[in-house]
C-alpha cells in the first residue's frame, strides 16, 4: 500500500527534522557542551568520536528493523526513547556527570541510527515512486533545517542564556527544549503517521536473515576496485574529520590558550552563515557534476573541500574576533565543503550501483562515518601536543592525502 489519506506534508517534514536533530546533538552539540564544561580536548574528541559509532555499525542490525514489527513502530519508539535520553542529558550532562552523559549520548546515537533506518524505509513504503521523488526536496530541506537549528539557533539560544544565567543552567534549558521537541514530534507522529504496513505474525528465521546479510556484504566486497573505493571513503574527508572535533573548542578557548575566545552565541551566528553556504555549495555541486560528469568535477571538488581549511591556520595566526571576518572565512570554508562533499556522495552512489544498491549505499556511508570517527579519536591528542596552530597545519598536510586518493580514484571513472 503506497497511498494514504494523510497528506505527506503533515509527516515528512517532522520525520526528517526528527532524524536530523539527534544526529547533530550527538555529533556536534556534545563537542561544544563538553568543551564548555572543561573536558580536555583529548578526552572530548576521543569519546565524542566513539559515541558516533552507531552510524558506522547500523548496517549490521538494519535487516532486523526491516523484518521485526513495522517501520512506523520503530520510528515512534525510537523518537520516544530519544526524547527520554535527551531529557536525562539535560539534567545530568551539564552537572558534570561525564561518564553517565557519554552513556546517554551513546544510547541516543543508537536510537538515532535505528530511526534513520526505519524512517527511510517508511518513506519508501508510505509513498509511491512519484511521490517519493516529489517530496525528496522537502525531506532534505527539513533535515537541513535541523542542522541550522542545532548548530546555529540552539547555540545562539545557549549563548543568550549564558548572559543571564550560568553555563550549566543554559545547557539544561537548551537540552530540555530539544527533548520537548522530540516528545511533541513523537505524539504528532503517533496521531498522524499513516499505518501502511501489516505487523508480521510469522516466526522469523534468524539464521536466514544473517545469511542474507552475509550475502549482501560478500557481494559488496566482490565489486571491482572495492579496495580503492573503501580507501577513498575512509580518507577523502580526513581534514574535515580532524577539524570537526576542534573547531568549536578553538573558538571557545581563550587567546592565552591559543583560541579566539569568542562566545557560544557568536559561534552560533557564524556557524549559521556557514551552514547556509554549505547547503548552497551542495546544490551548486550537484548541478556542476550533473553537467560535467563526476570524472571532470571530482578533482576541483576535492580542492574546494581541502584548500579552504587554511582559514583556520589564518585564525590561529592572527586571532581575528570581528564577526564579519569570522563569518566570511567560515562561510567560504563551508561553501567549499558543500561543493567538495558532493563528490563523496556521488562516488558512493557510483560504487553502490547494481544489485542491493540500497544496502550497499548504506555500507558505503558506514565506511564514510568510520573515516570521520577514527581521525576524530586522535584529534584532541594532536592538538594538545602541537597547540592549535600546529594542529591546523597538520590538517593542511592531510589535504595531500585527500588529493592523492582522489587522483587515484579519478582514473577508475569513465
Amino acid at each position: 500500500m503506497k497511498s494514504t489519506k494523510t497528506s505527506p506534508w503533515l509527516w515528512v517534514p517532522t520525520l526528517y527534522f526528527a532524524e536530523g536533530v539527534p544526529f547533530f546533538i550527538v555529533t556536534s552539540i556534545s563537542v561544544t557542551l563538553f568543551a564548555q564544561l572543561g573536558v580536555p580536548n583529548s578526552e572530548m574528541a576521543l569519546f565524542t568520536s566513539l559515541i558516533s559509532l552507531p552510524w558506522v555499525l547500523k548496517p549490521i542490525w538494519s535487516p532486523f528493523v526491516d523484518v521485526l514489527r513495522t517501520k512506523r513502530w520503530w520510528v515512534i519508539i525510537m523518537q520516544a526513547l530519544m526524547a527520554v535520553t535527551v531529557l536525562l542529558l539535560a539534567w545530568l550532562a551539564p552537572k558534570g556527570h561525564f561518564t553517565t552523559a557519554l552513556i546517554l549520548f551513546a544510547i541516543t546515537a543508537f536510537c538515532s541510527a535505528t530511526h534513520d533506518i526505519a524512517a527511510d524505509g517508511y518513506y519508501m513504503l508510505a509513498l509511491n515512486e512519484h511521490d517519493q521523488s516529489a517530496y525528496v526536496g522537502l525531506r532534505s530541506t527539513f533535515y537541513r533545517i535541523a542542522n541550522v537549528f542545532c548548530q546555529s539557533l540552539l547555540l545562539m539560544f545557549v549563548g543568550w542564556l549564558q548572559k543571564r544565567t550560568d553555563i550549566s543552567s543554559s545547557w539544561t534549558y537548551a537540552l530540555l527544549l530539544c527533548s520537548g521537541l522530540l516528545c511533541a514530534i513523537t505524539i504528532w507522529h503517533t496521531l498522524l503517521m499513516p499505518r501502511v504496513e501489516q505487523v508480521r505474525t510469522e516466526k522469523m528465521n534468524g539464521a536466514a536473515i544473517w545469511r542474507e546479510v552475509g550475502q549482501v556484504w560478500a557481494e559488496f566486497f566482490r565489486k571491482p576496485g572495492i579496495g580503492l573505493a573503501i580507501a577513498f571513503m575512509l580518507l577523502y574527508r580526513l581534514p574535515e574529520a580532524l577539524l570537526l572535533k576542534l573547531c568549536n573548542p578553538f573558538f571557545l578557548a581563550s587567546q592565552a590558550d591559543g583560541g579566539l575566545g569568542i562566545t557560544v552565541d557568536t559561534i552560533g551566528e557564524i556557524t549559521g552563515i556557514g551552514v547556509i553556504l554549505m547547503l548552497l555549495g551542495g546544490i551548486g555541486g550537484g548541478i556542476w557534476a550533473s553537467r560535467t560528469g563526476l570524472r571532470k568535477a571530482i578533482i576541483p571538488m576535492a580542492l574546494f573541500l581541502t584548500l579552504p581549511c587554511f582559514v583556520y591556520v589564518y585564525f590561529a595566526m592572527f586571532r581575528p574576533t570581528a564577526l564579519w571576518i569570522l563569518g566570511l572565512c567560515v562561510g567560504f570554508e563551508q561553501l567549499g565543503y558543500g561543493l567538495g562533499y558532493t563528490a563523496c556522495m556521488l562516488y558512493m552512489i557510483h560504487v553502490a550501483d547494481g544489485a542491493h544498491k540500497t544496502a550497499h549505499f548504506s555500507i558505503c556511508t558506514a565506511f564514510m562515518f568510520l573515516g570521520l570517527a577514527l581521525p576524530g579519536m586522535v584529534a584532541g591528542y594532536i592538538q594538545e601536543a602541537l597547540g592549535y596552530l600546529g594542529f591546523f597545519w597538520v590538517v593542511m598536510a592531510c589535504c595531500v592525502v585527500t588529493i592523492t586518493i582522489t587522483l587515484l580514484v579519478r582514473r577508475t571513472l569513465k
